[in-house]
């Protein structure tokens, strides 16, 4: 049992990482162009936020599964299981970043190193992510350290579902749905210690991203 739960936190962790770096990675160009070159493209850009937001993301990440699963089969969505979970749950979660970038692009574009660079003519692509980019990246990491959270959260919740990672490829979510139809049998055990460990593990990230959000907040930050 042991064993097979440092694995399933393995796999778990994987795809909550894998599924981050995604995130981050639309979020923040989409976040850039918005907040910088603003216009047409910020509109556009922050309306497709708006409209992803309004879905959960456990509702977003059901739709599509249930699409990949249909189109290509069980078969293949369970020996690409990983890769697409952190595919569907990336994708179900850019806004977050985006918005975020967003906001902290619009109050840096004004100021004097960024007219500075404007005046040299370095291009808006330079700019952004030479110069813009890294004052943006503090609530970046404090985002990050919850949105892992959330993606474990979001693998376990379709894993349970059945639209994650199957039975034979085992994560914390499956292993709490292999468990659950042995409850009443007497085996709760099966279901209780993942799950005990699935808490302790989002726990332990949250506390982390509390803690980066102090420190990266001089204002917050005691020493």
């Amino acid at each position: 049992m042991l064993s097979t739960i440092l694995y399933g936190a393995r796999v778990s962790l994987i795809i909550g990482f894998g599924a981050v770096a995604l995130q981050a990675l639309l979020g923040v160009v989409f976040g850039l162009m918005a907040g910088y070159l603003g216009g047409r493209i910020d509109a556009f850009l922050m309306r497709l936020a708006d409209i992803q937001l309004s879905f959960s993301t456990l509702m977003v990440a059901i739709i599509v599964g249930a699409l990949v699963k249909a189109v290509f089969g069980s078969a293949t969505f369970s020996a690409y299981a990983v890769p697409l979970l952190v595919l569907i749950i990336g994708l179900a979660e850019w806004p977050q970043y985006a918005r975020t970038v967003r906001a902290s692009v619009l109050a840096e574009k004004n100021k004097e190193y960024v007219d500075a660079a404007r005046v040299m003519g370095l291009s808006s692509k330079r700019i952004m992510f030479r110069h813009v980019l890294p004052n943006t990246l503090s609530p970046i990491f404090v985002i990050s350290t919850v949105q892992i959270a959330n993606a474990i959260i979001s693998e376990a919740a379709l894993s349970f579902l059945g639209l994650g990672m199957p039975e034979t490829h085992p994560s914390l979510g499956s292993l709490i749905k292999a468990g659950f139809d042995y409850i009443q049998s007497g085996s709760w055990w099966i279901t209780l210690i993942p799950g005990a460990v699935l808490v302790i593990l989002v726990l332990s990230i949250n506390l982390l991203g509390d803690w980066l959000r102090d420190v990266m907040n001089p204002r917050l930050y005691k020493g």
